[in-house]
């Protein structure tokens, strides 16, 4: 680790940061209701990065186990694309939370114009602190590229783990550096970190931070290969392809004098993607 290494996310930074990132899309037509990495299932499928965004959605969904009797919390909602998809596909109850004023507006406003507004709610809330739910709220918890941004896991499983109905499920990806750890790591995961304000998750402890959040695992698996870094190959040739600079890609996260775009991770194996199931008991 050098002496450059992000410093920990804060929400209401993070809030602002989404805020911005949403309002620039929204006003140069860059819009996208998938905030988040694409999955495709062999090395050699021929799926849009479109399409490899809603195939993780319904992994996400084949996870959970939900139908139309549900209540799925989607922590770290996004613009609410994922959350719509669960709706249109389970006819699940939907309540999805975000730091991020801009993205909760958004969500809402998809929402009632997919015709899905007494389905689909969301709302504007810091999952670094007590979730404003009762106790077993939830049949299902899903964080799809959220928790990277929330450094406590503890505190936001912890509460995960409270606001689940005994029996109830959660799905999530995380980000971690994959071994062999490098001397130095590769600076994009550096840049990925500061200019999207996340962290990396220590895979070492990952089972006992589920246990101590009162979890019990169902499954984690490294799908870095058909997350993380194919997502950032994809990106990679749409810019060549496009012939234009990387910070006119419209997956580009500018924040300050930091500049991220995800094909800056194009080839970098040590920058790694978990799938995690647990359940509540």
């Amino acid at each position: 680790m050098t002496d450059t290494a992000p410093s920990i996310p804060v929400p209401a930074a993070v809030g602002e940061l989404y805020d911005r990132l949403t309002r620039t899309a929204m006003s140069d037509g860059t819009f996208n209701p998938n905030v988040h990495i694409g999955y495709w299932d062999t090395p050699d499928s021929e799926a849009t990065i479109e399409e490899a965004m809603d195939r993780l959605t319904d992994i996400f969904i084949d996870r959970m186990g939900v139908d139309g009797s549900s209540h799925v919390l989607d922590l770290g909602c996004g613009v609410g694309g994922p959350g719509l998809r669960v709706v249109a596909h389970t006819g699940a109850r939907v309540t999805g939370i975000s730091i991020s004023e801009e993205q909760i507006r958004t969500a809402n406003q998809l929402a009632a114009d997919a015709g899905f507004a007494d389905r689909a709610a969301f709302r504007h809330g810091d999952a670094m602190k007590r979730l404003p739910f009762a106790d077993g709220s939830f049949d299902a918890v899903m964080a799809l590229e959220s928790i990277c941004h929330m450094p406590d896991r503890q505190q936001v499983l912890t509460e995960v783990c409270r606001v689940l109905a005994p029996g109830g499920r959660l799905v999530l990806t995380d980000v971690f550096e994959r071994a062999p750890r490098k001397p130095v790591r590769h600076p994009g995961i550096d840049t990925f970190c500061r200019g999207l304000m996340a962290t990396m998750a220590d895979i070492d402890d990952y089972v006992a931070l589920l246990h101590r959040s009162g979890l019990r695992l169902r499954g984690i698996l490294d799908v870095t290969e058909q997350t993380t870094l194919r997502t950032g190959r994809e990106l990679a040739k749409l810019a060549a392809a496009e012939d234009r600079p990387a910070a006119m890609d419209e997956r580009n996260f500018l924040f300050s004098d930091d500049a991220f775009h995800p094909s800056d991770l194009a080839g970098v194996e040590d920058f790694g993607c978990l799938l995690v199931t647990a359940e509540r008991p």
